[in-house]
């Protein structure tokens, strides 16, 4: 039987599953037990489109992820991105009634659903409704209203939603593979909370998460989210922009990017060569460094100015003193720091996971930054379940389908 403090965090990515087994101890601590890793197939921009071929791949990073925790898996927590998803900001409002002046939790639940009385497509369902402020007759700043005196309270949400039957074929799979689902998460959100502490948060910051097939990230500013959003372009295309321009197999291309590239340009000798060895189906070449660099850093900085003008037309980048947090498989591309600097003329910095303990080859390897936040998550959830009233509806299941099964 699975153990009540034993937390599981699965994140099913263009590149990788990744599963991590995270232990909850007294006074709030985490420490992580073990992780699985298995190469993702199946996945396309972060979606399912092959649900027989990602099953096995779930199934055996869990499976491994089992045996190097020594705990018995029964069910997850679940990160899920597409370019479907998307998000918004949004206030609600209500009246409080004649016969009373006090905010209670009823009240703050009211609030919030009217935050979300707003259109969306009809295929659509909500997933995240977080709290940004509250307003109690005009006065800002308020963090919990439940007990004050007012007429009037006013809500902002940053809300978050997604498409019903593409969330779906990702929950399938991971039911599929044999282990039930206790939430689902967008990733973003999952990172920010592996990598960003409160400080950061209230200096105002971006987490860039960049992966395979999709780049999240989440913005946020005075300790709330203001904005978050993704991109579906990830690591995958910059080996198949290195396999289009060099005229090479996309396996020799993604080495040749881990091996040897950079996102930075001018390091390399005038004429430096790279001599790419003959293997089967490939007889060879010889590639100039510096345009194995160019290449990756035109859609290295493409990917970062995209994500720079989405993040301005909501708030101006000063005000995000803590800078930019990168984390993600790609975030390893040797030289990316450099460029996203010379993008956002902010501090940017490789994030790693900031109060867990376990082993360093783990926190410090941004590949387990999504389940590691979908662990930390968790532990948010379940003091939220305790007093739901402080934050409103964190999590809103879809029509009840990413319940867990008892």
């Amino acid at each position: 039987m699975a153990r009540p403090d034993i937390i599981v965090g699965v994140e099913v990515g263009t590149s990788k599953v990744c599963a991590v087994v995270g232990e909850t101890g007294r006074e709030g601590t985490l420490r992580i037990l073990g992780v699985g890793l298995a190469p993702s197939r199946g996945v396309r921009k972060g979606e399912i489109v092959d649900l027989a071929i990602a099953t096995e791949c779930v199934h055996d990073a869990i499976s491994d992820a089992e045996t190097n925790s020594d705990a018995e898996i029964g069910s997850v927590f679940v990160g899920v991105t597409g370019s479907h998803i998307r998000s918004f900001n949004s206030r609600g409002a209500i009246l409080i009634p004649s016969d009373r002046f006090e905010i209670d939790d009823e009240d703050v639940q009211e609030v919030a659903v009217k935050a979300r009385e707003v259109n969306i497509p009809t295929e659509n369902h909500f997933l995240h409704s977080i709290i940004q402020r509250y307003y109690v007759d005009g006065q800002e700043g308020i963090l919990n209203p439940v007990g004050m005196v007012g007429r009037k309270l006013e809500a902002d949400f940053h809300i978050i939603h997604g498409v019903k039957t593409r969330l779906q074929n990702t929950l399938r799979c991971i039911r599929e593979a044999g282990v039930e689902i206790d939430e689902i998460v967008v990733t973003s959100l999952a990172s920010a909370q592996a990598v960003l502490d409160e400080h950061q948060k209230e200096l105002g910051a971006v987490v860039i998460d960049m992966g395979g097939g999709v780049s999240d990230y989440i913005v946020y500013e005075n300790g709330i989210i203001r904005h978050s959003g993704l991109l579906a372009v990830g690591g995958d295309h910059i080996s198949n922009d290195i396999s289009l321009g060099l005229r090479i197999p996309l396996t020799r291309a993604e080495k040749l990017k881990i091996d040897e590239g950079s996102a930075k340009l001018g390091e390399s000798a005038p004429g430096e060569k790279i001599i790419l060895k003959n293997d089967a189906g490939f007889s060879g070449k010889e590639v100039e460094r510096e345009m194995l660099n160019t290449i990756i850093h035109a859609r290295v900085r493409e990917n970062f100015e995209l994500i720079k003008k989405q993040i301005e037309q909501e708030m101006p980048l000063h005000m995000l003193g803590a800078g930019v947090m990168l984390t993600g498989g790609c975030s390893l591309l040797r030289g990316i720091k450099d460029v996203a600097e010379s993008v956002f003329d902010l501090p940017v910095h490789l994030a790693r996971e900031a109060g867990v303990s376990g082993p360093k080859s783990v926190l410090n390897n941004p590949q387990y930054s999504t389940a590691i936040g979908l662990i930390k998550f968790a532990q948010v959830l379940r003091a939220e379940e305790e007093d739901p009233g402080i934050i409103g509806s964190v999590l809103e299941k879809l029509g009840g389908i990413f319940r867990r099964r008892n």
